[in-house]
């Protein structure tokens, strides 16, 4: 699990957004790119070439 004051200063790359981790704690999802950025090892790989999108 992500630190919580970790998570409060991380933004989405692309378009400087809040993220919210997901259900699993195994990503970052930016609700309005519709992207979800990995967690690996404990950390967040915040690059928007490695990002997935997602389908709501």
């Amino acid at each position: 699990m992500l630190n919580k004051d970790l998570l409060d200063i991380l933004a989405c790359p692309k378009c400087k957004g809040p993220v919210k981790t997901t259900a699993k704690e195994d990503g970052l999802i930016c609700d309005a790119c519709q992207l979800l950025y990995e967690i690996r090892d404990g950390i967040p790989v915040m690059l928007i070439d490695e990002a997935k999108e997602i389908d709501h």
